[in-house]
């Protein structure tokens, strides 16, 4: 099992964490944010966090409850803007996000996962130079519950065929916007619900060379659609199982549900992809935890993965 972190991002750090609490710093702004899974103390104390934070956010009775999600608030401590930017940087794979307070707590980018867009990267890059030495069009990736697209850029970083779906309209024009600021472009907007665009892709025969993954516990497809991952996930892996190349392919899956293990999401892909029937030497198959590491080298667990390479 691989246990993955950022590496040297200089527009990012966990400072703290503790108490149910993360003090992170984002660009030149530091944030409090509720954590359910840091269960020790803090190292620093509260007047020092306070000194340090521009804002902190603070959870309401019904946060987290379906329906009830956005029972929070952000308390402004320093002066600092509503919206602004920062890059991610790693040899070639540059881009660029812009940030801003949601009522969900969140801030529209997810910083453990800097593993798998690295991971996005160097495998689209790979097979695009394969395609383009053969003659064959760019990769066709698909990125699904795709978000404010991070994982969508570092795969246009590489030359991908990129298409981003997500089921609200706002959060793909969010991700228009980093588009923008990163200097990319072409990337294919879909506003749909996944299962069901997965079983049309499936239907036509068309085929992604990598698909991306990162499904919430539960959501709504723009029509009234209702996703629950405990009760859909195993039937959308066998549909993405359906439209995943056979060859010079990649899937990365990512689960944040509290629960939900490593090992149970490399058992999900083996058993939607049937790899127990076949030979090991023809795929490549790791799963393992992402985490980021405070400055008191406490490591906070954020979510587990399963990547796919054939």
């Amino acid at each position: 099992m691989l246990l993955e972190s950022p590496q040297k991002w200089s527009d990012y750090e966990l400072i703290d964490s503790g108490d149910f609490e993360k003090l992170e710093r984002f660009g030149n702004y530091c944030l409090i944010r509720p954590e359910p899974k840091a269960l020790w103390e803090k190292r620093l104390s509260e007047k020092e966090w306070l000194a340090m934070a521009h804002t902190k956010f603070t959870t309401g009775a019904g946060f987290g409850k379906s329906g009830k999600e956005d029972s929070g608030t952000w308390h402004q401590l320093k002066k600092m803007p509503d919206q602004w930017v920062i890059g991610y940087k790693k040899g070639q794979l540059d881009f660029n996000m812009r940030l801003g307070l949601t009522a969900f707590k969140h801030v529209g980018i997810f910083p453990e996962q800097a593993p798998n867009w690295d991971y996005i990267y160097e495998n689209t890059f790979k097979i695009s130079a394969e395609n383009g030495k053969n003659g064959f069009a760019r990769p066709k990736i698909l990125n699904l519950f795709a978000y404010t697209g991070a994982a969508s850029l570092a795969a246009k970083c590489a030359d991908g065929d990129v298409t981003h779906l997500d089921s609200v309209k706002q959060v793909v024009s969010w991700a228009r916007t980093n588009m923008e600021l990163s200097k990319q472009d072409n990337i294919r907007w879909v506003i749909e619900d996944a299962l069901k665009f997965v079983k049309r892709e499936a239907r036509r025969g068309n085929l992604y060379q990598g698909i991306i993954m990162d499904p919430p516990a539960y959501g709504h497809g723009p029509d009234g659609e209702k996703w629950k991952l405990d009760e859909l996930l195993f039937e959308m892996m066998q549909e993405v199982a359906q439209i995943l190349a056979p060859k010079d392919s990649y899937l990365v899956l990512n689960l944040y549900s509290n629960g939900y293990s490593a090992l149970l999401s490399e058992t999900i892909v083996k058993s939607a992809f049937h790899l127990m029937d076949k030979k090991r030497e023809s795929y490549e198959l790791t799963y393992g935890e992402l985490y980021l590491t405070d400055k008191f080298e406490k490591a906070l667990p954020l979510s587990v993965f399963t990547r796919l390479k054939r």
